[in-house]
């Protein structure tokens, strides 16, 4: 399991390692001899450098995890659509045909539905076999409706099909759709620099002080667990709700 699944343990353990930096940097300089003037100023700089590299990059990344987690929303809204519009358009099948459709496609919503708020992976795996399964037999349906009766009627159904197998993978594919491991580590990297200047960077270390390096690792540590509830389809408290695919079940059901 990667660590950035679970947004907690992204903040604790962001918060023990920078501060370790932090720590690290400030015993160094106690151990150094006093540090003239111009040597303080471009230690400040470099200070003052690594933490606007750090602003940049944690805003780059946290642009990436909003962007996927808007797409996880838009393609949502777009399956539940899909689904909605083709319960209608079963209508245009033969009679039998049609209440197969639609109650197989309440199944397949209620599936749907489970996909967006399971957390436990076996649980998961019976919810994509359950799909897959459901997923064959609507297309087995028109598939057949269509050769029996080839036309531009019956079209319009299995175009609306193919929207909502294709609306199905364009979902799994934007859950899939991460930060990159590699930028968690940059990120992770340049966070622990900038720590460990500013520990060295203080003026005079004390050991009473550690608290006060405490600052910056708890403020780049917020910023790590916020990336990574947005970045986190399954963990933390930040996640797609299903709410138009509940709404579309809601009415489905509606005498």
């Amino acid at each position: 399991m990667n660590i950035h699944n679970v947004p907690f343990f992204v903040f604790a353990l962001g918060l023990i390692v920078l501060w370790l930096a932090a720590l690290t940097g400030a015993y160094l300089r106690r151990r150094r001899r006093s540090v003239d003037e111009a040597e303080q100023q471009d230690l400040v700089l470099i200070l003052t450098a690594a933490l606007t590299l750090l602003g940049l990059i944690i805003g780059f990344t946290f642009s990436m995890a909003v962007t996927r987690y808007d797409l996880r929303k838009t393609y949502e809204a777009e399956e539940a659509n899909a689904i909605g519009t083709e319960y209608v358009r079963a209508g245009l099948l033969h009679t039998d045909d049609a209440t197969k459709v639609r109650d197989l496609l309440r199944s397949y919503l209620d599936q749907r539905i489970s996909f967006y708020t399971a957390r436990n992976a076996r649980h998961l795996e019976q919810i994509d076999a359950s799909t897959a399964e459901l997923q064959a037999h609507l297309w087995a349906i028109v598939q057949a409706a269509a050769a029996a009766q080839p036309t531009p009627v019956v079209a319009l159904a299995v175009s609306g099909m193919n929207d909502v197998l294709n609306s199905q993978g364009y979902a799994q594919a934007a859950w899939w759709n991460r930060i990159p491991s590699a930028a968690w580590w940059l990120m992770l990297a340049v966070a622990i620099g900038c720590s460990f200047l500013f520990g060295y960077n203080a003026r005079r270390p004390t050991e009473e002080q550690t608290r006060e390096f405490l600052i910056l690792p708890l403020i780049v540590s917020i910023a790590f667990v916020l990336i990574a509830e947005m970045d986190t389809p399954r963990g933390g408290f930040i996640r797609v709700h299903p709410q138009n695919l509940e709404h579309l079940f809601r009415s489905l059901r509606a005498p």
